[in-house]
């Protein structure tokens, strides 16, 4: 067996967790994949996987070892639809993640609009409510509404939101329109986890970032039950702009401290860092960036600006 295939079941292991899994991937037997993992790891003088009875995962060196043979194979892969030309055309699987919210606010048109000009791509949507692993998880686009920490991927920015806060009509009439971050403690606060790690609120206070530690006593880890919770008027809860923008437009929801919100928060589109980027993945990020560039732009911070207003 050749390093490029025993490299192959490797990479396919560790995407599957388990051998059996890989070889039925890979049209393989069991057996063959087993001994192909422990001849590389006896070449390489290094254990790549752990395992137990019920799972596979890599070590330490064997997730290192997994960042640069899919790389590798990638590049080996486009090397060869280069030379038969058909690198020129989006073809394949290609998987893009984002929030639940935004996912369903933004990006599941742009993948409809995407998949109707790339007939010969097939595309997963992750929406998931926490920062996936690109490399370790094998997706190709993320959209990132967060400050971006160094690191090897590559982003473009594709617009900016805002946290604030908002509570109903009704709410406010009963207990009062709060006037400053400290008027918090005295309302219900609706505490949603994702945007409120630690129960704080973030604010802006003479030009400095500030934390208030709130004690909410309904609190959630779903963006739209703390929204709906909010417009039944059970009390105050932070969101981000779009989620939230229609709401505000039709008199549901009040945005509440306008003086007080935080510097908004950049959303981009992330992508590994390759030699070579896919077509498939070119094509979506040239779709996709000025839609929702424009989209952050005209449909949430215009309104959002005149409902502060």
């Amino acid at each position: 067996m050749d390093r490029l295939q025993s490299m192959e079941i490797f990479v396919t292991v560790a995407e599957t967790g388990g051998f059996a899994k890989a070889a039925a991937r890979l049209h393989l037997s069991p057996p063959v994949v087993t001994r192909a993992v422990a001849a590389l790891e006896e070449r390489l003088g290094v254990r790549l996987l752990n395992r137990t009875t019920r799972s596979v995962a890599p070590t330490e060196a064997g997730l290192r070892f997994l960042e640069r043979a899919r790389t590798l194979l990638q590049e080996i892969d486009e090397a060869e639809k280069a030379a038969t030309g058909e690198l020129a055309l989006p073809t394949g699987q290609l998987t893009v993640t984002a929030s639940v919210s935004f996912g369903r606010h933004a990006v599941a048109s742009v993948v409809a609009e995407y998949l109707r000009a790339n007939p010969r791509v097939t595309v997963s949507l992750l929406m998931l409510d926490r920062q996936v692993n690109l490399i370790e998880e094998g997706v190709d686009i993320a959209v990132r509404i967060a400050d971006l920490p160094d690191s090897s991927l590559v982003a473009r920015a594709v617009g900016r939101v805002r946290r604030l806060l908002v509570a109903s009509p009704d709410y406010l009439a009963r207990r009062g329109m709060p006037s400053t971050p400290a008027d918090l403690r005295l309302h219900e606060v609706i505490g949603f986890t994702g945007l409120m790690p630690n129960r704080e609120w973030r604010f802006m206070q003479d030009g400095r970032s500030a934390a208030l530690r709130l004690a909410p006593r309904f609190e959630l880890n779903d963006a739209a039950a703390a929204i709906a919770a909010a417009e039944a008027g059970e009390g105050i809860t932070v969101a981000l702009c779009y989620m939230v923008a229609g709401a505000i437009r039709e008199g549901r929801l009040v945005p509440l401290l306008a003086p007080f919100t935080a510097s908004a928060v950049p959303v981009h589109l992330v992508t590994p860092q390759a030699r070579l980027v896919a077509p498939k993945v070119r094509a979506f990020l040239d779709l996709a960036a000025p839609r929702l560039r424009a989209r952050l732009t005209t449909d949430l911070a215009v309104h959002l600006e005149a409902a502060l207003a």
